[in-house]
């Protein structure tokens, strides 16, 4: 009700707020805090700007790219009566989406030439996948999960290579966790948007193998992440994470999101599903940079 008043009362906060839904700023937070952590990990030598555009290049990026995802989307949207789409709603017009796109995606590749040529070739690499998703990609649904699931892995391999030369095997494995988990939860919003892909003559994960066998899938692979995640406690990869109990702790309260999550998902409560994996892969965070900067309980 709050919130409602407010929008009321102050009518210009409605804009804000839409623009903020359609450029997922909630994915930027996550993306940076990703970077943060690979650079940390790398612990190289870098001054603040680096880390400046180096965040600005994955905030640009990721709001010009969902935008145009969502210019892309529209119809099918409407179709599916996404009413948590703000094009949908009308709180937006599509060329608001294309326009935000044209401004901030190519903010995003200028950033990352201020970072180091390494970033850039990465940024324009994202970018241009980024774009052919938004386009074609996403018609073909089970390639454009795995995109995604890309999309979640390479910031800590970003973030590391803004500040050193190379990326640690703990940072290679954090992005392969990334990977497994986002590919789960991407083949999770294929069996919500099932109906609507039907309509839309694209075949999704669940097109090929029904929606209990995409959601076996996606229970494998998200089961896969959880268990190998508490490698790093047991097994040398990295001294800082090597019987790290501060780690451990935050891993246990993020795998357990995850498997009840799994729960949810046997319930067909997908929507609740996809939020509880995306509180989970927030704590997953937590809990990588809680090594990153080396602070541990007794151990």
């Amino acid at each position: 009700m709050k919130s409602i008043f407010i929008v009321k009362r102050y009518p210009h906060m409605k804009k804000i707020k839409a623009f903020l839904e359609l450029t997922r700023i909630d994915h930027a937070i996550m993306l940076c805090l990703a970077i943060l952590i690979g650079a940390l990990i790398a612990e190289g030598n870098a001054s603040i700007k680096t880390y400046i555009f180096a965040f600005a290049t994955a905030i640009f990026l990721e709001m010009g790219t969902f935008a145009l995802n969502d210019y892309f989307d529209y119809e099918v949207d409407k179709k599916n009566r996404r009413m948590d789409r703000p094009l949908v709603r009308g709180d937006l017009k599509p060329r608001d989406a294309l326009l935000s796109y044209l401004i901030f995606a190519p903010l995003g590749l200028v950033s990352s030439l201020f970072v180091n040529l390494t970033c850039f070739f990465i940024a324009l690499l994202d970018f241009v996948l980024a774009t052919f998703y938004d386009i074609k990609l996403k018609e073909i649904k089970v390639a454009g999960n795995f995109y995604i699931a890309f999309t979640m892995a390479i910031p800590f391999v970003f973030g590391a290579v803004a500040v050193s030369n190379e990326a640690p095997a703990i940072i290679i494995f954090f992005a392969f966790l990334a990977f497994l988990s986002g590919a789960g939860r991407e083949i999770i919003k294929d069996i919500m948007d099932f109906e609507g892909d039907k309509l839309r003559g694209t075949k999704s994960f669940p097109g090929y193998v029904g929606i209990r066998g995409a959601a076996i899938f996606a229970s494998l692979l998200i089961f896969s992440a959880v268990i190998v995640s508490f490698l790093p406690y047991f097994i040398k990869i990295d001294a800082r994470y090597y019987f790290n109990n501060l780690f451990l702790l935050i891993l246990i309260l993020s795998d357990s999101m995850f498997i009840f999550s799994l729960y949810l998902l046997k319930k067909m409560e997908y929507e609740k599903c996809r939020k509880l994996t995306l509180m989970a892969m927030i704590f997953a965070l937590i809990a990588f940079l809680a090594g990153a900067i080396d602070i541990a309980f007794i151990k």
